[in-house]
């Protein structure tokens, strides 16, 4: 049977024309996710942070987040496997919560995807200076690298899925050298500690106020940002090659990998560092360039930012590539503003426009790096969004399960009884993360921050919430919604 024509059959049952083009194969959405996720953006994004609130116990935190985000990946498994649909939480939330619930966890999503994008172009701004320049880098020009990184990655996905789908094979070649490959060197050749150091904190308390608990639960607030990105794969359903099957395994073994991978770096890193006592005062600004120079020699710096920076660029191709395909199952709903125009699908069968507007407004989120070192907000935006677009999406989920209105069983991933106890226990582990990310802290905000800067995930997201109560009141985008029969049905395979 030809399934290009199934697949599109399929979707028509839900309402919705094959306006993209399915060129995605099983492997092409694993390399998104795994991309998206990026072990490298995410480990050597962290570590640094993980060293000045846990010391080397920090890795312990990485475990615990590690273990409670598989709960939801599993959870989002079974939906993406029922839902074959480009829009993820949106298109989930709306037919298991109602549409007016799927908008706001939708809206908040879009905010949470863009805020990551600006971290990573933030981020991957530092590698590319140390690629080009030895100096100092200023907050003025590491903004401006900064929308150099979006600016690459939106022509890239400009140029069509082909050309992203080479790109994001480079980056998975770059993951495995920057993280595997130097990973394995460092554990065979290079350790300078045994793993009795795994249970010290070398003092990284006293950023805490001296207490261990207090730190150990803030570096958790942050290694949640390390596992973030597998819902990716979902994002581009409608141009993969029989979803049901191929998006729920893709997410699972991206994540899967994308962890085995990440665990492995911060043993590693841990591991090789010499004097991680310096890691813990902040005189080592990063840990794992401190780490692979060390113990390769100065030769390896430039070919080691080099592959670091190419998977960098992969993350953030793969992360616009999916806020652009949310935008656009939203703008097609009649959902936003100006949705005729995000809607539009080009020649290359691209979301441009909604590429390009969303690429602008991550751009417009790096003038925060304007007022000095903005890495910790900017991942407490990206990681406070999505945990509470998690926590939605999990709660909506198990009250639609346990009130019949969502049976798991109808998907091509049937977990059984134990769907219940992974979709509950993913509650709970969410219920805790978010609002460990959303609490106040001082140490997470700039160096003598104003409580502004110190409450800026509650105050950012509360507004962004009053305003998308504001619209689902005032505009009503859930009378805007496409007529068909089936649209809202939780529809059997």
């Amino acid at each position: 049977m030809d399934h290009t024509r199934a697949d599109a059959g399929d979707l028509a049952e839900y309402g919705y024309e094959q306006e993209l083009k399915r060129t995605l194969s099983a492997w092409a959405v694993f390399a998104l996710g795994f991309a998206t996720i990026s072990p490298v953006v995410g480990i050597y994004a962290v570590v640094q942070l993980g060293f000045v609130f846990a010391g080397p116990a920090w890795i312990w935190a990485v475990v615990v987040a590690f273990l409670g985000q598989l709960l939801v990946a599993t959870v989002y498994a079974e939906l993406s496997s029922q839902f074959p649909i480009t829009g993820g939480v949106y298109q989930w939330v709306r037919r298991l919560g109602g549409p007016r619930l799927g908008w706001l966890v939708g809206w908040i999503y879009l905010a949470s995807a863009v805020a990551s994008l600006t971290t990573v172009a933030y981020l991957g701004a530092s590698w590319l200076h140390m690629l080009v320049s030895d100096s100092a880098l200023s907050p003025a020009t590491h903004v401006l690298l900064g929308v150099v990184f979006l600016v690459v990655a939106l022509g890239i996905n400009l140029l069509g899925v082909d050309p992203v789908k080479h790109f994001l094979n480079a980056g998975i070649i770059a993951e495995g050298v920057a993280s595997i490959a130097v990973s394995v060197v460092l554990l065979l050749f290079a350790r300078n500690h045994g793993f009795d150091i795994l249970f010290t904190t070398l003092g990284a308390e006293s950023a805490s106020g001296g207490s261990v608990a207090a730190g150990f639960v803030t570096c958790l607030a942050v290694a949640g940002w390390a596992f973030l990105g597998f819902d990716a794969t979902t994002q581009v359903a409608e141009e993969t090659d029989q979803p049901r099957r191929s998006v729920p395994r893709a997410l699972l073994r991206s994540y899967l990998f994308v962890a085995f991978t990440v665990l492995l770096t911060a043993l590693a890193v841990t591991f090789a560092l010499r004097r991680p006592e310096d890691a813990v005062s902040g005189k080592i600004v990063d840990p794992v360039f401190e780490a692979v120079t060390q113990s390769l020699g100065g030769w390896s710096e430039k070919p080691f930012v080099l592959v670091v920076l190419i998977a960098f660029f992969a993350c953030a191709i793969s992360i616009q590539t999916y806020i652009g395909r949310a935008v656009y199952a939203f703008a097609r709903d009649r959902q936003l503003p100006f949705s005729a125009q995000l809607a539009t699908v080009g020649e290359r069968q691209i979301p441009w426009v909604s590429l390009t507007v969303t690429a602008v407004l991550a751009g417009l989120g790096l003038v925060l790096g304007l007022n000095g070192n903005a890495a910790a907000t900017l991942i407490a935006f990206g990681s406070g969004g999505f945990y509470f677009v998690f926590l939605a999406v999990a709660l909506v989920a198990l009250f639609a399960r346990l009130g019949g209105r969502w049976n798991p069983a109808a998907g091509e991933l049937r977990l059984g009884r134990a769907g219940l106890l992974v979709n509950a226990l993913a509650v709970a582990w969410l219920l805790f993360e978010a609002v460990n990310i959303a609490w106040p802290r001082a140490e997470l905000a700039p160096p003598g921050g104003s409580w502004i800067q110190i409450w800026a995930v509650v105050l950012v997201f509360s507004v962004l919430l009053a305003v998308g109560l504001a619209y689902v009141v005032i505009a009503k985008p859930h009378t805007q919604l496409p007529t068909h029969p089936n649209t809202e049905k939780v529809k059997a395979p």
